[in-house]
């Protein structure tokens, strides 16, 4: 080899990480445009009357699978969805800690803490005891128990990451939530005078146990603007409980590997050090007053990159593989659901 080719080989070897870095960002482009138009999209449709009730990251994931299932994803497209079902999901997560302060976990006091915890803790074991009794695979039955007992479609895609089940039971697991929590938002302003709840109790129990942010305001708010801050609050401080849940199951997850002996394989033990993130988020925002005004473009920038994750979540799942896990789920979510619903109002009437 003489001199001028072997210089010629050093360039070609100098230049081919900056190529390879270059080349990624290219390949990832066709699927982020193809997952955030599809966000878009979602966030448009919640403006026509009767959607508006639901998260634009619900109708993203459903339009996510109608995109699939009727057309396919192009398989230019599978880099950029793989990106947004994982780096962009747990950036938004992250981001999520902005939208919670400590101070509105004090305002819950230690008893409507009490409540929400015991609460969360009694739904997320009964979920997983329930789907191991009707034989629900356990991994949906953790996306489901999440999905319930914590925060919805947030809750399912942040477990994921630890719990790492196929797409189609992140998809099931969403609409289970989706579905009884739509039941919850429209069946809970006809309780209060039922149960004899006042306001006070009334947020207090929606925000222990409805299952999305949105629905939480969206019932609340039903009976009153005392009921709706309180209930609010609530949801929030249940939201913040996200994390150590998260990162329990992937201690879980860690002991379940080295017991099967799989820690050698050279795959890594999920951990979600991204929750650290979150938590950091929460502590920032408890120090530093942020402008409402900003407040409210990254309440707005997580919610789309959220639903932009669920739009890549969508973009690969098949409807037949989801059709073929059957009933089972769905009754599991059934019974999440009712098991949260009453625990909670006997807590909160237990409470006074």
């Amino acid at each position: 080899m003489n001199a001028h080719t072997r210089a010629e080989a050093q360039d070609a070897v100098a230049i081919s990480p900056r190529q390879a870095r270059h080349e990624s960002r290219c390949n990832l482009l066709p699927g982020v445009a193809l997952t955030v138009a599809i966000a878009g999209i979602a966030f448009a449709l919640r403006l026509i009357p009767g959607l508006s009730a639901f998260s634009p990251m619900i109708i993203a994931i459903v339009l996510g699978m109608a995109v699939h299932n009727l057309w396919g994803t192009p398989a230019a497209a599978k880099a950029g969805v793989t990106f947004a079902m994982r780096r962009l999901l747990r950036f938004a997560i992250i981001l999520l800690g902005l939208q919670l302060t400590a101070s509105q976990v004090a305002e819950v006091g230690a008893a409507g803490i009490a409540i929400i915890a015991t609460t969360l803790v009694a739904t997320f074991a009964f979920t997983l005891w329930l789907g191991k009794a009707i034989g629900v695979d356990r991994k949906l039955a953790e996306l489901i128990a999440a999905g319930t007992s914590i925060c919805g479609a947030s809750a399912v895609i942040a477990t994921n990451t630890v719990t790492r089940a196929p797409d189609e039971d992140v998809a099931y697991a969403v609409a289970c939530v989706t579905v009884f929590g739509s039941v919850a938002m429209f069946a809970y302003p006809l309780l209060p005078g039922l149960f004899h709840l006042d306001a006070h109790a009334y947020g207090l129990w929606a925000g222990a146990s409805i299952h999305e942010i949105a629905q939480v305001v969206a019932a609340s708010f039903q009976d009153g603007q005392q009921a709706g801050e309180f209930g609010t609050v609530s949801k929030l401080t249940r939201v913040m409980m996200l994390a150590p849940v998260v990162i329990a199951l992937g201690v879980a997850a860690r002991q379940r590997a080295r017991s099967a002996g799989r820690s050698r394989d050279g795959a890594p033990a999920p951990m979600p050090w991204f929750v650290l993130g979150f938590v950091a988020m929460v502590g920032l925002n408890s120090l530093i007053d942020i402008p409402s005004e900003a407040k409210a473009w990254i309440v707005t920038l997580t919610t789309f990159l959220l639903a932009t994750a669920l739009a890549a979540m969508g973009l690969d799942t098949d409807i037949a593989r989801l059709w073929a896990r059957g009933a089972r789920p769905l009754l599991l979510g059934l019974g999440a659901f009712l098991f949260i619903a009453v625990f909670s109002l006997i807590l909160v009437k237990l409470a006074g």
